[in-house]
């Protein structure tokens, strides 16, 4: 499996609800083109955040919720990490993604073995963090891209892998 997020120079990735900033080229080049065709996993309050809360397109869409009678057109619902992992049971892990939230990344965490993060260079006022992969022992990043700019912020596309 594989996470992806974007994180601001403290790993943070939203506050009160919301996503930090939205980067127009980070979400269409990276985002959609790498979750495209395949599964995503993230939480209620992610999809909650989405427009319409309407669940991505042309993608697997399984949802955590611990709400017995949750229901969304177009998605799966998982009540825990174990069902969720029973319902991709068999896929390609690197077609499956972990998108979010800060509770849903820091549940399967474990579980991944590649993490895509867009890295911003900046802080923002923020209560939901992303794990700081560059602290951990059993993580390296094994590729970053140019620099890339969007108005006056900059940032890039990193790749981490768990370690063997």
């Amino acid at each position: 499996m594989q996470a992806i997020v974007a994180v601001d120079s403290n790993w943070a990735i939203g506050n009160k609800g919301q996503l930090l900033v939205s980067i127009p080229a980070d979400q269409k080049d990276n985002f959609r083109k790498r979750t495209l065709d395949r599964t995503i996993i993230y939480g209620r309050k992610t999809l909650e955040t989405f427009p319409q809360k309407i669940v991505l397109p042309k993608r697997r869409n399984i949802i955590l919720s611990t709400r017995p009678d949750f229901e969304v057109r177009n998605a799966e619902i998982a009540h825990s990490r174990d069902e969720a992992l029973r319902l991709v049971d068999g896929v390609d892990p690197d077609d499956v993604f972990i998108i979010g939230g800060a509770s849903v990344y820091r549940e399967f965490l474990p579980d991944c073995n590649r993490c895509i993060v867009t890295f911003i260079d900046r802080a923002y006022e923020a209560d939901a963090y992303f794990p700081n992969l560059d602290e951990m022992d059993d993580w390296e990043m094994t590729d970053e891209s140019d620099e890339q700019v969007y108005f006056d912020l900059t940032y890039t596309y990193r790749i981490y892998e768990r370690k063997a």
